[in-house]
């Protein structure tokens, strides 16, 4: 009851007026509040890692078609070439969980963006496979740190009311560094065999400097600080992050309190116990779970797993191929009908980022499933039809296209930044950063694993039957989705906790809150959204 007491006095700095002397408007819902600009300032520049991975990925699905005519190498090598920066960036990520409650979010950000520059020079001047292989393996290990880093910082400096809206820019900025790496393909096509894949790898190194500079304006995350001891520092980034004092306030408590600092510690810096720096988290996360923590986990891992697994890096780094087997032999029409890929990718990621926290996550995630399964039916069925046909169809191919750009849309406006949203909000405090990064590993296996099968597996099944099994896969995820996953729209990090632990009986906790919430308001509370189940 103690721990409390500090959550119950920020509740009283909102609503300190009783029920007497208020006029019927008072009562009306509260007015959602103007986006804080500082905190989508700190959001913006976070998720520019994200551009790095992005670009990699862009640029490496036409970059490839020339290394394979320059290097002479054969389609396993090119496989692992495509494939193998997923698995070197989980190696990244796993490291990036404990670097960041080391050093702290923003300093891990600035180490991702020196890792990839010398990842990118180094394969801007690999003068064989096996040196390029070597860029590889450095520049997957930046963008493991920049793929979990950036979600997790952006989801704690933000506020309740536009976390969705700002935790899914890594996944715009992913969308971007695609397009950016398609139209490098494009740009430097012209130069001679053993120049241009060269420069489509090495200009990479450019977002990794411009990083460098801005990161200096941004704050550290408030979470983090909390979690060292040092509130005063905590306080005056809240007061900028938030879009009221008294939600400043209520965070405060909130993150105070589940960093386990004692309530009575009110100095600008305190001494922090074992426990809220970190040690035990693998231990509470995977030995010996609370049955919450373990539905958070399979959650998190599971949304990860499904994200790929369900075709994306097929689509997006082997489009050209696709392209080829739909019917198209010119190397620039492939080219440019990949740019269309990425820019109908970013479209739509923007799109969703200004109906995240008005839909809501649930609503989006199924949605976005169920058009990417009618999606790859679409796309089995012509590429099958394609093949089996003596002549060129031209209404097979367009239909080709169109279930190849109708994919990757409705991929984009739910599944592709949903899965960076809901996983980096859900974990606990102490647990958010390696429970996150447990998260992105599974991602960057289940990638690494498809990009570097996807050529063998359409020889063995047929390109249709590639797609088919894509969309078996895509169906699973819909019931998995519709099953275990609660809705996390408006509801702060520190109130997830409550949802998860039933498994598939999360609805009726959900009802009963929202119940509570609805009397606070009555009952003149304010409607802070901060309201507890009864224990």
């Amino acid at each position: 009851m103690e721990m409390a007491d500090q959550k119950t006095v920020a509740k009283d700095a909102v609503s300190n007026n009783s029920v007497e002397g208020k006029s019927i408007k008072d009562f009306n819902p509260p007015a959602k509040p103007r986006q804080n600009k500082y905190a989508l300032a700190c959001a913006i520049l976070a998720s520019m890692t994200s551009v790095l991975l992005g670009y990699d990925i862009g640029v490496m699905s036409g970059a490839v078609i020339y290394i394979k005519k320059d290097l002479k190498i054969s389609d396993v090598q090119v496989e692992v070439l495509t494939g193998i920066l997923a698995v070197y960036s989980l190696l990244g990520s796993a490291m990036a969980g404990r670097t960041s409650d080391w050093i702290g979010r923003r300093y891990t950000i600035v180490l991702a963006g020196a890792i990839f520059f010398a990842g990118a020079l180094l394969m801007g001047f690999a003068p064989n496979y096996a040196f390029l292989m070597f860029g590889r393996f450095v520049t997957g290990i930046g963008v493991g740190y920049g793929l979990m880093i950036a979600p997790v910082y952006t989801a704690e400096v933000s506020p309740a009311s536009s976390r969705g809206f700002l935790t899914s820019f890594p996944e715009v900025f992913i969308n971007a560094g695609i397009l950016l790496g398609y139209i490098s393909n494009y740009a430097f096509s012209r130069l001679r065999l053993n120049l241009g894949w060269r420069m489509m790898l090495g200009v990479g190194a450019i977002p990794s400097v411009l990083l460098a500079f801005v990161i200096v304006v941004m704050p550290e995350s408030p979470r983090w600080l909390i979690m060292q001891g040092r509130l005063g520092d905590a306080k005056h980034v809240l007061a900028r992050m938030s879009d009221s004092k008294e939600e400043a306030a209520l965070r405060f408590a909130d993150i105070k309190e589940a960093a386990g600092i004692p309530n009575e510690c009110n100095e600008d810096v305190v001494k922090v116990t074992k426990r809220s720096t970190g040690e035990g988290v693998c231990r509470d996360l995977l030995l010996h779970p609370t049955p919450s923590v373990r539905h958070i986990l399979i959650c998190a891992v599971g949304i990860h797993f499904f994200q790929q697994a369900s075709g994306i890096q097929a689509v997006v780094l082997y489009s050209p191929r696709i392209f080829e087997k739909a019917g198209i032999t010119s190397s620039d029409k492939k080219l440019v009908a990949t740019i269309a890929v990425g820019f109908v990718k970013t479209m739509f990621i923007l799109v969703a980022t200004f109906l995240l926290d008005r839909v809501g996550r649930r609503p989006l995630l199924l949605s976005s499933v169920g058009g990417m399964i009618v999606s790859l039916a679409s796309l089995g069925m012509c590429l099958t039809i394609i093949e089996h046909s003596r002549t060129k169809l031209m209404w097979a191919v367009a239909m080709c296209i169109a279930s190849v750009l109708s994919y990757v849309a409705f991929f984009s406006i739910g599944m592709g930044p949903i899965t960076l949203v809901y996983s980096s909000e859900i974990f606990p405090l102490r647990l958010r950063a390696q429970g996150y990064a447990i998260g992105v590993a599974m991602n960057r296996v289940t990638s690494g694993v498809l990009a570097m099968t996807f050529i063998s597996l359409y020889k063995a099944i047929t390109i249709g039957g590639a797609f088919f099994l894509f969309m078996g896969i895509a169906c699973a995820a819909w019931v998995f989705f519709y099953t275990f996953m609660p809705e996390t729209q408006v509801h702060t990090l520190e109130e997830m906790g409550q949802f998860f632990g039933k498994y598939t009986r999360w609805r009726s906790v959900a009802r009963e809150l929202e119940l509570q919430k609805r009397k606070a308001v009555i009952n003149g509370d304010g409607g802070s959204g901060e309201g507890q189940l009864e224990k």
